[in-house]
């Protein structure tokens, strides 16, 4: 189950971001009946969880939480279900960070959204072949979802 949660006060697009989480998580190969939350929450609310949790100052842009330490899956072997975690994305944050970028906020949503999954998913950047290998992979779902998007609008 994928729960969408907005607290951050920004209208967004959820059932986009629905359809982006439900694309990754086929695409990973991970079961239909893992859980994950994604959470949008205000600056406020951002900046605590970066003190608490990575105990660096005021509001980031994402955080992951990873819960049963599931991995991406095979065709032939599907992650199994259980918990995935959650991801918290503040959409405050991505829209600075869209402006400067050059694109819509909806699609830095939509960036943040696939970084913190692969994160929940185990991936990390902390090596420069982590880094290749996870934005790699980031930019490949976000490449294939865009396609899906633009095929369902035919549609």
């Amino acid at each position: 189950m994928i729960d969408i949660n907005n607290e951050s006060g920004v209208s967004l697009d959820d059932e986009k971001v629905l359809r982006l989480v439900q694309h990754h998580l086929e695409a990973l190969h991970v079961n239909k009946d893992a859980d994950l939350a994604v959470m949008f929450v205000d600056e406020a609310a951002m900046e605590q969880l970066h003190v608490q949790w990575m105990d660096e100052p005021g509001p980031t842009d994402v955080l992951s939480f990873p819960m049963d330490e599931l991995r991406p899956g095979t065709a032939e072997r599907p992650t199994e279900a259980g918990v995935l975690g959650d991801i918290v994305v503040c959409p405050q944050v991505a829209e600075t960070q869209a402006e400067t970028a050059g694109h819509a906020v909806i699609d830095e949503i939509c960036l943040l959204t696939t970084h913190g999954l692969l994160h929940v998913l185990g991936y990390d950047h902390a090596l420069p072949d982590e880094e290749h290998r996870m934005f790699a992979l980031q930019r490949e779902l976000l490449a294939s979802f865009a396609t899906a998007e633009r095929r369902r609008r035919r549609a």
